[in-house]
């Protein structure tokens, strides 16, 4: 699979809140680094950050534009709560090798009316 078809079977996934389906599309050593958090790698650990998110929030991926070029495909994101982003997959053999989201959490917590956890805003604290 071409690495657009990979992403538009992601987000077909993503806005179903399929977590199976969506570790499916992964490599069992994939990278999942979303600019916001640690990199995660491995499986479990992708599946573990999609049951967190779709048990906290309802969240729904409207594609702008998806680039593909080589292994690449670019993703430019939004959803009806006004966020907006851009993921970068890196697609190996039909698979996401490597994946990383840019987005803003903040807004995203504010949108979802979700309270921003302490150890979010003691991290931001650090980097000043």
């Amino acid at each position: 699979m071409k690495p657009k078809a990979v992403v538009e079977r992601w987000v077909d996934c993503f806005n179903r809140a399929d977590t199976e389906g969506l570790c499916a599309l992964y490599h069992e050593d994939a990278v999942n680094h979303q600019v916001v958090t640690d990199p995660l790698v491995g499986i479990e650990a992708i599946r573990s950050l999609f049951e967190v998110e779709f048990a906290r929030a309802t969240m729904h991926c409207k594609v702008e534009m998806i680039h593909e070029a080589g292994d690449w495909a670019i993703m430019e994101w939004s959803d009806p709560l006004g966020l907006r982003g851009c993921g970068f997959f890196h697609i190996r053999d039909g698979k996401i090798l490597f994946q990383r989201g840019y987005f803003d959490q903040l807004s995203f917590f504010r949108a979802q009316g979700l309270d921003v956890p302490d150890a979010y805003l003691d991290e931001k604290k650090q980097q000043r």
